[in-house]
């Protein structure tokens, strides 16, 4: 607790003043927690003031309030130009980062708890800087940090603004931004060391080293490319729902059980199975197999089932049986980027929607995917897949721009497709009876293709990989395509 207010100190983050009659004073809790590393094991103790954000009156104690953060296919695709640039990745945190955002307004907070003033119990505290809890604070501490950076000639990416680079010649520095975590590495080392220099005098820095765990994924960096696992996260969710001694299965999903509402079926407890989803959806940051499975079983949140629950327990049966697993990026790669989309047409027993899914790699290793359930009925198989492919295209879109900023500027575009129907209507605009209902928001593909921004090729059914998103596979196939987009184990 001392520590924490020693910060305050150099940081000058607050000035005792008497007590304002007018204005609303914010009041103050200690929180407790500990930190631990990739392995579970306590690192440090951690005491942390925060302001009781709840009680500030918006347009008085704050404006704006957005700061943005790192997406975690952001973070998969740098780690994805590492191994394009075969270098090394380094993390490093910023403590207490948040003293250091200037506040634009004027806020004064009640004194802690074990530490008032003997001299003036009835001061304040007017803040200079923000305070953990404050509505304001990661803006402010986003703002703060951005324009050091900027200021140090560090170039804010145009599409993600949590992403900051410097070139030299061929040389090149990246870092991303996640709150107080920061992920970097350079093709000069002596570009990293001038940053963790520059970090270093201006904030109070720790953790510097090696990147090996970050935002819940463990990354261990190798000779010949980095393996990306939550293997301690899925063993401690086996345990948690106490299915580690249960048999394991093959695959996460039966492909003879179609899931429904199942309105006769027998409920569940809704707090059980909505922490098994969401345990299970923060895996699939490492575990795209998984992906489909999950997502199904998200759609019957509001009122589970026994059927359900089965379902999901089958999931943590496979989870436990393939724990150690992840995603392997290889260095044998380049930065061509390339997308597959599929779509099971009418797959969802309770309304008939179609599930788009689709897969994206730079080089050879994965980046991004998706599975969702369409928002429209579609009529026809080329109608789901068409459909699909439009959010396969948006997708291509947002990664080209992005690889833009990181210095790879890409030609036409190529997304892969095993339904010639949809392809055709990407190429022809016809007003075919069976396509001319189709929604025009749909049809930007059109545009895409002939300003020649994408392609949609055909790829034959057995070499379709989004097919593991968007439906059930057997054990043989589902192996097979989990292999082929980088899932395995690692020693």
């Amino acid at each position: 607790m001392q520590e924490e207010l020693s910060q305050f100190e150099r940081n000058e983050v607050w000035t005792l003043v008497p007590r304002p009659k007018t204005t609303n004073v914010i009041g103050t809790k200690w929180i407790f927690r500990n930190k631990s590393d990739e392995d579970g094991n306590i690192v440090r103790n951690k005491a942390r003031l925060v302001a009781q954000g709840y009680s500030q009156i918006e347009g008085i104690d704050f404006e704006e309030t957005f700061a943005p953060v790192a997406r975690l296919e952001s973070i998969r695709l740098l780690l994805s130009i590492s191994c394009v640039h075969k270098f090394k990745l380094h993390q490093m945190d910023v403590k207490s980062a948040f003293l250091n955002g200037f506040l634009q307004e004027e806020v004064f907070v009640e004194q802690p708890k074990g530490f008032v003033d003997a001299h003036h119990p009835n001061h304040v505290y007017r803040l200079k800087k923000a305070l953990y809890g404050l509505k304001q604070a990661p803006r402010a501490w986003y703002e703060r940090l951005t324009q050091f950076l900027v200021d140090n000639n560090y170039t804010r990416g145009s599409v993600d603004k949590t992403l900051f680079i410097k070139r030299d010649n061929d040389e090149l520095f990246i870092a991303q931004i996640y709150v107080d975590d920061i992920v970097f590495g350079s093709t000069n080392n002596t570009k990293v060391q001038q940053f963790v220099d520059v970090m270093s005098l201006e904030f109070e820095m720790s953790l510097v080293g090696e990147l090996s765990y970050f935002l819940g994924l463990q990354i261990r960096q190798m000779h010949d490319g980095i393996f990306i696992t939550q293997a301690k996260y899925a063993k401690n969710l086996v345990k948690k729902f106490g299915l580690e001694k249960a048999k394991h299965c093959d695959t996460p999903m039966s492909t003879t059980l179609k899931l429904s509402k199942d309105a006769s079926g027998k409920s569940v407890d809704q707090t059980l199975y909505r922490g098994m989803i969401g345990s299970l959806l923060y895996l699939t940051a490492s575990r795209p197999d998984i992906s489909f499975s999950v997502g199904v079983c998200a759609r019957y949140q509001a009122d589970p089932k026994e059927s359900h629950l089965s379902c999901v327990k089958r999931i943590i049966r496979y989870v436990n049986g393939t724990s150690n697993y992840g995603i392997w990026y290889s260095f044998d790669t380049n930065a061509s980027l390339v997308g597959f989309s599929d779509a099971d047409w009418a797959g969802n027993c309770d309304d008939r929607k179609s599930t788009s899914g689709g897969c994206f790699f730079l080089g050879n290793n994965l980046v991004s995917w998706f599975c969702k359930k369409q928002n429209s009925i579609s009529l026809s198989t080329a109608e789901a897949e068409y459909i699909a492919a439009g959010s396969g295209c948006t997708q291509l879109l947002w990664m080209k721009q992005m690889l833009v900023d990181y210095g790879f500027n890409q030609g036409t575009l190529t997304l892969f497709c095993d339904n010639m129907s949809a392809i055709n209507i990407s190429k022809n605009p016809v007003q075919h009876s069976r396509t001319k209902h189709i929604d025009i928001r749909h049809h930007f593909i059109r545009e895409l293709v002939e300003n020649k921004c994408i392609v949609l090729e055909h790829v034959g059914t057995n070499d379709q990989l989004a097919d593991l998103f968007t439906k059930p596979l057997d054990a043989t196939r589902f192996k097979t395509l989990s292999r082929s987009i980088g899932i395995c184990l690692v020693e």
